[in-house]
């Protein structure tokens, strides 16, 4: 795995010799530009969509899970982050812990995908989903992640995806469920 890691760093990476515009670029949305926007988003989706105000309440709640979930499997899993092993300097500042998968991955394809499967959060999800893409190769080009640690964090986010909306469907028919016996039991 470590010859695929540097192979696709240093086709994506900015390496030592960095083109100036792009490193720019990539330097304000690395760090968190491309986080926050996502965070704007969903707040907007929660403001103009009231009918999904729950789903997108229980959506941030579980990409803070996911954030927890991906620091712990970084610690264990320990790999090196480009930076480290000399690939690249460090063109943002980075604490030197492990980078498989990348929360900031994680993250933002949790509630990219999540938007995706709701028909009116779909264009949120859509602008989350290219957000999240561009933040993921942003962090590559700076030099604090490899491709995969990005996609290793695309298939984290798609496994809670799935997971959440197996019980968020579940949930939603047990309350179904409990109104229909509650509405009949007093007549």
């Amino acid at each position: 795995m470590t010859a695929l890691h540097s192979f696709l760093f240093e086709w994506i990476g900015a390496g030592y010799t960095p083109t100036p515009w792009i490193l720019f670029f990539a330097r304000a949305i690395a760090p968190g530009g491309g986080a926050w926007i996502c965070i704007l988003l969903m707040g907007w989706a929660w403001w103009r969509q009231p009918s999904e105000r729950n789903y997108v309440v229980a959506v941030s709640a579980l990409c803070g899970v996911a954030a927890i979930l991906s620091h712990a499997i970084a610690a264990k899993v320990n790999l090196p982050r480009p930076f480290m092993a000399g690939l690249s300097p460090a063109y943002i500042e980075h604490a030197s812990r492990g980078a498989l998968p990348s929360t900031h991955a994680v993250v933002m394809f949790t509630a990219a995908l999540l938007f995706l499967v709701r028909r009116r959060l779909r264009a949120v999800g859509i602008a989350l989903t290219v957000i999240a893409a561009v933040t993921g190769w942003a962090r590559v080009y700076v030099g604090v992640h490899f491709p995969l640690d990005i996609a290793a964090g695309l298939l984290l986010a798609a496994v809670l995806a799935v997971t959440f909306l197996a019980f968020w469907r579940f949930g939603r028919r047990c309350i179904a469920k409990a109104r229909a016996h509650g509405g009949t039991a007093g007549t």
